[in-house]
Formats: structure tokens, C-alpha cells, sequence
């Protein structure tokens, strides 16, 4: 087996979070000549924070009305396709909450290379997570899935 395939669907999604999140905390005291300057950062910080948990929650709330599972590790269980609410302008509204929470902690360090790390999070999940739920979902589906996935963008 691949390690492609040994990853795939096998860290859930919070993990990855807190991954990258200690990761942006590690890199912004390697590398503090990276620091940056911005009024009202820790303000900013705690919006793109809280929004990013408002939104985490309304999109776990939809899935919970539509009686299908909310976990991200086991895509081939669910019962019905979301695409109301926030479903209706991203794919994966729950992993933009996510990297919303990472962005505001990434203003709260000041931090370029903090807020570069993002990206990691994002090409890893765009690979190992969503690309496989992505098949799950196509399987279980078929053409509504796909008119879905053609009127719908994967992040924004």
C-alpha cells in the first residue's frame, strides 16, 4: 500500500488543525524577523477565529438535520448530500471554518510563515481528506453528486 493511499481518510480533520496550528506556533519562534506589524490584529485575530467556529458549527448543525453523519472519516456512511446552507457556495464549508480558525491564529502570532503554513493544511486536505470523500460521495450518489460538484466550488 501506498503511503497516498496509507493516509488517505486516516487523520481526522481537527488533528490536522491542531497539527498545522502547532506547526504555525513553531515556526513564528523560528523565525521571529518574519514578525509583522497590524492595528487591531488581536481583534482581527479573535473574528476570524470565532467566525470560523460559527461556521464549523452551523455546517455540523445541517448535517445533523439531514440525519447523515458529520464524521469526516467515514464519507461512505452518509445518507444524504448536504447542499443547503453554506453548502450552497463551498463543498467543504466545515474545513473553510477550519482554516479561518487557523488564519485569525495566525494574526494573533504576527507571523508570515505562520500564515504561510495554512497552505499545508489545505494541499493536505485537499489530497488525503477531501479527495476521497469526494469518491465516497460520487459512489453513493452519482449524477447529483457530480451536478453538485459542477455548480459548487470545492473551498470558495
Amino acid at each position: 500500500m501506498t503511503l497516498r493511499k496509507r493516509l488517505e481518510l486516516k487523520v481526522p480533520p481537527p488533528v490536522v488543525t491542531l497539527v498545522v496550528g502547532a506547526l504555525m506556533w513553531g515556526l513564528a519562534r523560528l523565525l521571529p524577523a518574519l514578525d509583522f506589524v497590524l492595528p487591531l490584529r488581536r481583534g482581527l485575530a479573535v473574528a476570524f477565529a470565532v467566525a470560523g467556529v460559527a461556521l464549523v458549527a452551523a455546517c455540523a448543525l445541517r448535517f445533523r438535520r439531514a440525519g447523515t453523519t458529520v464524521n469526516p472519516m467515514t464519507p461512505a456512511k452518509a445518507s444524504a448530500l448536504v447542499d443547503r446552507g453554506f453548502y450552497r457556495f463551498s463543498r467543504n464549508p466545515i474545513y473553510l471554518g477550519d482554516a479561518l480558525i487557523l488564519v485569525g491564529w495566525g494574526l494573533w502570532l504576527a507571523n508570515f510563515a505562520s500564515l504561510a503554513a495554512i497552505a499545508v493544511f489545505v494541499l493536505y486536505l485537499n489530497r488525503f481528506q477531501i479527495e476521497p470523500e469526494e469518491r465516497a460521495l460520487r459512489a453513493a450518489f452519482g449524477r447529483e453528486f457530480d451536478a453538485y460538484k459542477a455548480r459548487v466550488r470545492r473551498w470558495l
